[in-house]
């Protein structure tokens, strides 16, 4: 809080009128410089933490996606296989020898707590405009990445729901039973396709920042 202070001594004239106000005019200039210093020290200071937080958390994000990606794929070549087991029940009425189905897919959770708080802490908006939006793009991908792995999962559920209650000495799936689950499977080939995708995207949103930026 600035404090303006009345002279100690009588003013006489216009000359000790003008002294006084100039030296009252400089001191609040000087004031509100010093003021102006400490806030924009404070919001590089808090700039400076965001970025080293997001730089750590997308790193970390970054390190296992290769991984995932490897074992997405995997998911995928599964799925192709069941497809194929599906197809012959349907025109043959009867499941190949020796065959087996397997559905899965996992989900892989990507950190955000450091782009939350940065929001939260507004120091995004001490950010320059290019440097706010490289965080945005990334971690836009990120839930949007998110959004399609939880309907996959849910997909991938409805998908195995036809398998819960069967036992290896049950019959074979009729045609129809068949073309019911081939349908479902389908419907998760689609979204892991669309999983594949933002994954890739990411990946490389991931490259791009961090070898422009290293630590």
């Amino acid at each position: 809080m600035i404090d303006v202070h009345p002279p100690h001594e009588p003013i006489h004239g216009w000359r000790d009128f003008l002294l006084h106000l100039l030296t009252i005019t400089i001191g609040l200039l000087i004031a509100l410089s010093l003021e102006g210093l400490v806030e924009w020290q404070h919001h590089r200071h808090l700039v400076h933490e965001a970025e080293a937080s997001l730089h750590a958390e997308i790193e970390s994000n970054a390190k296992g996606l290769p991984d995932t990606l490897a074992a997405l794929h995997k998911n995928q070549d599964e799925l192709k296989h069941d497809v194929e087991v599906l197809k012959y029940i349907i025109k043959n009425h009867k499941a190949p020898d020796h065959s087996n189905m397997n559905i899965s897919f996992g989900i892989r959770t990507f950190d955000d707590v450091s782009w939350k708080t940065a929001q939260s802490t507004t120091a995004l908006s001490y950010m320059s405009y290019p440097q706010a939006e490289e965080y945005s793009d990334i971690y836009s991908t990120q839930t949007e990445l998110n959004d399609a792995e939880h309907q996959a999962a849910r997909d991938a559920i409805i998908s195995l729901a036809p398998f819960i209650n069967m036992a290896n000495d049950d019959p074979d799936p009729t045609e129809g039973q068949a073309n019911d689950i081939k349908q479902k499977i389908e419907v998760l080939q689609g979204q892991l396709t669309l999983v594949d995708s933002l994954m890739n995207s990411l990946n490389r949103d991931y490259k791009k920042f961090l070898d422009a930026h290293p630590s």
